[in-house]
């Protein structure tokens, strides 16, 4: 006896809600054992093979390549306990393919059982939730089909079936039941067109279809989609053109949207998971900002000896980001206060062990975050070559949720876009940011004399919950020290 059991697409963690189908890795029919990586995606942030939790034979997918899925829309259905190669236990014949529709609705109906599943789909980054409510599954018996199962046979006229007030609800998939809920509609008060009374797509968009047809007076969708297009396209045409009569209708009193001023450009994408982000920051955390100028003569200088040394012994030559992530970890382990992140619901500072970092890197994607892990326990040698590896990662999309995610505290080179300061918003749900801007000759006090030195600007903004000035101060500090002096650093390690 087998269960058919519906896999839905994961939450990928850091607030993705969708992701792109870029490739299947089974085919209807194949057998899957559990955690088996099933399709790959593409998130705002990352490509991802996804791993099914489940083991038996797929008996349906859902969505083509190229496809965009919202999170928990469903991915493939799995009969779990079936044999492969169709051979059903006791020598059942196999069920004609009306049969075996209605069969698949029955257990998609129901909601999914926790059945020889692994509970380990993307472990790491957001795959929890909550467990869901167990309900009774009747057993069938499911024919794995050796390739893609032709159309299904229209069925013969028959007459309507009464609508069941209690059990499953036939319904022949789960985007199905999904439709009805969007648009209140009560399945239990449909007849199904589909075989033995089955509620196809047709069957609820009808009903949405006539509550429309009473509530507005007859005024249909279409009508409103061509109106809203023809606007766009209006606005579009008057943008191209830079009409003058646009701007004497603004005088005139004409709304700006008409007079076609401004162009529309979605909120999607890595570019929309940035904007909630840095907005949910914004509004959750109290921050502050403290800056201070350093002379990073000798840090220069100590990076140029390192690299002569690195190129006599072939070794890969050290960034000055690899330098500045030392001296942030060593200022970290002696201010820890800001490796925090702050729970609201708990009323309490969480104050981790690790030192996460991540780092700001600018890609032909988008700004992500890639993250050195434990870096606490690296040399500066380490470091390096973990931030060259994701850096090549992001330039070429391939850096996987597990490394964009789990940062404790973010370091900051904006000075690479050839500016001197900013006030960078925190990484949510992280307690501090580090942004370093360029280095540049600077008319500079050194030894008692003026002199031209190159000097770089530093600014911290941190989470006032965690910590007050003093501490923001101390960190600050002693980061500037380590940069004007780089044997600061040696007497702490």
């Amino acid at each position: 006896m087998a269960q058919v059991l519906e896999f839905k697409l994961p939450d990928l963690g850091e607030g993705l809600t969708e992701a792109e189908v870029v490739r299947w890795l089974v085919e209807v029919g194949d057998v899957v054992a559990v955690d088996q990586p099933v399709v790959e995606v593409e998130t705002a942030k990352a490509m991802v093979e996804v791993p099914c939790p489940y083991g038996g034979v797929v008996t349906a997918r859902f969505g083509e390549e190229g496809t965009e899925l919202p999170v928990g829309a469903p991915l493939l259905t799995v009969a779990v306990g079936a044999e492969p190669g169709g051979a059903v236990p006791g020598g059942a014949p196999e069920e004609p393919a009306e049969r075996a529709l209605q069969t698949a609705a029955e257990h998609a109906a129901a909601e999914q059982v926790a059945a020889e599943s692994s509970g380990n789909v993307l472990v790491g980054y957001g795959t929890a939730a909550a467990p869901a409510r167990r309900r009774r599954v009747r057993s069938v018996r499911v024919s794995a089909p050796a390739a893609p199962a032709p159309a299904p046979v229209p069925p013969a006229p028959a007459a309507p079936a009464a609508p069941a007030s209690d059990g499953p609800v036939p319904v022949i998939s789960p985007l199905v039941r999904k439709l009805a809920r969007e648009n209140d509609v009560d399945l239990r008060s449909l007849v199904g067109s589909g075989p033995d009374g089955l509620i196809l797509r047709a069957d609820v968009e009808s009903a949405v279809e006539a509550g429309r047809a009473v509530a507005q007076a007859g005024a249909s969708d279409e009508e409103r989609t061509r109106a809203r297009k023809a606007a766009v396209r209006e606005d579009d045409e008057l943008i191209r053109a830079g009409r003058h009569e646009a701007r004497q209708s603004v005088a005139a009193g004409e709304e700006p949207r008409k007079a076609g001023l401004y162009s529309r450009h979605p909120l999607t994408g890595l570019r929309g998971l940035v904007a909630d982000k840095m907005s949910r920051s914004r509004r959750e955390i109290p921050e502050a900002t403290c800056w201070v100028d350093a002379d990073a003569t000798e840090l220069l200088a100590t990076r140029k000896a390192m690299n002569d040394a690195m190129s006599e012994r072939d070794g890969q030559k050290v960034s000055l980001l690899a330098l500045l992530a030392r001296i942030s970890v060593a200022a970290l382990t002696r201010f820890p206060a800001l490796n925090s992140a702050v729970d609201m619901e708990a009323r309490e500072v969480r104050q981790f062990a690790d030192i996460h970092l991540g780092f700001a890197a600018q890609t032909p994607r988008g700004l992500v975050v890639p993250v050195v892990r434990h870096s606490q326990s690296r040399a500066t040698d380490s470091i390096n070559a973990e931030l060259i590896r994701l850096t090549e990662s992001a330039r070429a999309g391939t850096l996987t949720p597990g490394e964009l995610t789990g940062g404790t505290f973010t370091l900051n080179n904006y000075g690479v876009f050839g500016v001197d300061g900013s006030t960078p918003i925190i990484n949510h749900p992280e307690a501090a940011m580090l942004g370093v801007g360029r280095i540049v000759p600077k008319p500079w006090v050194h030894q008692g004399e003026l002199a031209v030195r190159h000097v770089v600007q530093l600014s911290l903004t941190f989470d006032h919950r965690v910590c007050d000035g003093g501490t923001a101060g101390g960190f600050l500090r002693y980061v500037a020290d380590c940069v004007e002096q780089p044997a600061v650093l040696l007497r702490s390690v």
